[in-house]
């Protein structure tokens, strides 16, 4: 498309009619097929791989699957290898879900294999090392060469980050982290039910570095503040300790979720970052900013007594990432985010490569409504370069996070790099409105909006 608010406006369409259809799970699956909403891109842009093109793909998480399952369409030799380790994949957006006890660790956990598409090579390894000077992978003892690369690891989370914590302890002593996995989602509920039958003080926080999901630390907060009012009613403090002087990076959201604290007597503590925790003594310290009365940072640390913790490590790309030289050198030093234009996300200083989903340097987009409207963009940009020519699709910060705010309601917020709300139902879904319709988005439709994406159909 010729400009971003043409492709802007065609991708909202694209959004609502995939929705739209939705008559149950099957039915929005069936519905994002059949209307063609994932051949819309491909069908503007006819071109095809060279037979001789080679393709590797680090990542077989939301984006190097989506990806594959996209390209083994346009690759009539289909030389695509896929480099990753884990034999299940997580459907992410349901942790949240699972750590409030509304789903079972079961519910997000699906095999690698059965997404990947026939005559994709799968290199069941993590890469060692990327040498993009030669152009080579090195993984599973196998060095794999490359015309054209795709960085799609995911992140890691840097639990070790923060004193006296260590995954051991989820579930135990009141301590929950959710983002670890299905497993320590489920631990987190079991001592989030805890904490909410037998009342006390809740911390909840957010780390200080880019992160998947950020609106998952306020879900998880909602839900079980609203959990724990239902089940013992006036028996708890919740605590919510945000990295900055805000609640939500769109500043239009941020005010709409202080205003719902507010009503429900959560309190907001600013610049509060979780540096380390004494289990037995159930004590939080934080690493704090201020300002005096010149306007002068101050900074010091704090202890906060906790009945329940919900602890969300620093994030940060893959160590062969940051080894590669990919990396941006000026942004993000202490992350690693992988280089590149935040339009197009290919690599500024390596054009053969692309950078997808949560390891990409760009403003915004770690969720997998970002995946969505990523993959397209680099799938036809990659044909491009595989064919010599330019391709013009760009992808323009668009980021949606369906936000729970109690069990049964939850807010649609869409926006962009520019922090615009950019809804898809205008005039349907007010996007600061506490909907029913927009909790069964979250808690039905978009698993199997999810698995058509995975499939390459959305």
């Amino acid at each position: 498309m010729s400009n971003r608010s043409d492709r802007s406006e065609a991708m909202r369409g694209l959004s609502r009619r995939g929705l739209l259809g939705l008559g149950g799970g099957a039915a929005l699956a069936a519905a994002l097929g059949s209307a063609g909403v994932g051949s819309a891109l491909a069908q503007a842009a006819p071109l095809r791989a060279p037979a001789t093109a080679k393709l590797v793909i680090i990542g077989a998480g939301a984006a190097g699957i989506s990806l594959a399952n996209r390209l083994v369409r346009r690759m009539d030799a289909a030389q695509i290898t896929v480099i990753d380790p884990s034999a299940a994949h997580h459907y992410q957006p349901g942790l949240s879900l699972v750590a409030a006890g509304l789903k079972p660790a079961s519910y997000v956990v699906s095999r690698t294999t059965d997404w990947l598409p026939a005559g994709v090579t799968l290199i069941a390894a993590a890469a060692a090392a990327i040498d993009p000077i030669s152009r080579t992978v090195a993984a599973g003892g196998q060095t794999v060469g490359y015309d054209f690369l795709v960085v799609a690891p995911g992140l890691v989370l840097d639990h070790d980050a923060i004193e006296g914590f260590s995954l051991d302890l989820v579930g135990t002593n009141g301590i929950g982290a959710l983002y670890a996995g299905p497993e320590y989602a489920a631990r987190t509920w079991k001592a989030a039910q805890g904490f909410a039958e037998s009342g006390g003080v809740g911390l909840f926080t957010r780390p200080n570095t880019e992160m998947k999901c950020a609106g998952a630390p306020l879900k998880h907060t909602f839900l079980i503040d609203d959990i724990a009012g239902r089940t013992a009613p006036g028996k708890h403090q919740i605590n919510y300790l945000s990295n900055s002087g805000a609640l939500f990076s769109v500043p239009i959201v941020s005010e709409k979720v202080r205003m719902l604290f507010q009503s429900r007597n959560i309190a907001a503590h600013y610049n509060h970052v979780l540096t380390a925790i004494d289990p037995g003594r159930k004590l939080a310290t934080f690493a704090t900013r201020s300002t005096d009365a010149s306007g002068a940072e101050v900074t010091g640390m704090t202890e906060l007594p906790y009945d329940y913790l919900h602890v969300i490590p620093p994030q940060r790309a893959p160590e062969v990432i940051r080894q590669s030289g990919l990396s941006w050198d000026d942004k993000w030093t202490d992350q690693g985010w992988v280089e590149c234009d935040k339009q197009t996300l290919r690599h500024l200083r390596y054009p053969e490569i692309f950078a997808l989903g949560d390891v990409a340097g760009i403003p915004k987009g770690k969720t997998a409504a970002s995946v969505k409207w990523q993959v397209p963009v680099v799938e036809d940009h990659l044909i491009a370069a595989m064919n010599g020519t330019e391709a013009t699709a760009i992808y323009d910060g668009y980021t949606s996070c369906p936000l729970i705010t109690r069990v049964g309601r939850a807010m649609l917020v869409e926006f962009d790099y520019d922090n615009n709300l950019t809804p898809s139902f205008p005039g349907i879904i007010a996007p600061l409105e506490e909907l029913w319709i927009s909790w069964l988005m979250k808690e039905i439709a978009l698993k199997p909006t999810y698995q058509a994406m995975l499939r390459g159909q959305a």
